[in-house]
């Protein structure tokens, strides 16, 4: 009982670390053999409990910390990479900006995951539970592509 818990604990925190998400935690889940709906629901909840805090205030950091002596550059950097890829997504996606979001965030490309989707949707000024709705939808969709794709992985490999 106390080694389940410790691998639904490991699925939650992996599911909280930026780019590896609940993309990273599924895989881990099936490898370990672990029930697929309980490690589902886990993973889901790890990476989105990030989310409201990145939507609220990643943006103040960055801009808060653009101006540092030794973070500077790096936050910059990453104010200007969420800024121009938040516009290109606004340009592309027109009146469909949450259907894009949830696409961007369900497809489980290299990042292109819940941290990503929600730090753009926070630098284009969308609504909060609008945004928030759109990435969760996106995180169910990537944890049911990786669950089909993980358990195919697995399956061919036994």
């Amino acid at each position: 009982m106390v080694i389940l818990f410790m691998q639904y604990l490991i699925i939650f925190l992996i599911s909280m670390v930026p780019l590896i998400e609940l993309r990273g935690a599924i895989p881990y889940a099936i490898g370990f053999k672990l029930p697929l709906l309980p490690s589902y629901i886990i993973c889901i909840l790890g990476n989105m409990l990030p989310v409201p805090f990145i939507f609220l205030f990643a943006r103040k950091i960055l801009v808060w910390g653009s101006d540092k002596k030794y973070i500077g550059g790096f936050f910059n950097w990453c104010l200007k990479k969420g800024e121009k890829g938040g516009k290109k997504l606004q340009e592309k996606a027109g009146r469909g900006l949450y259907v894009a979001l949830f696409l961007f965030v369900g497809i489980p490309l290299p990042g292109t995951g819940a941290w990503t989707g929600t730090l753009a949707a926070s630098l284009l000024d969308m609504d909060f539970k609008k945004s928030t709705l759109a990435v969760m939808c996106g995180v169910v969709l990537a944890g049911i592509i990786m669950g089909l794709v993980s358990g195919g992985v697995f399956s061919f490999i036994r």
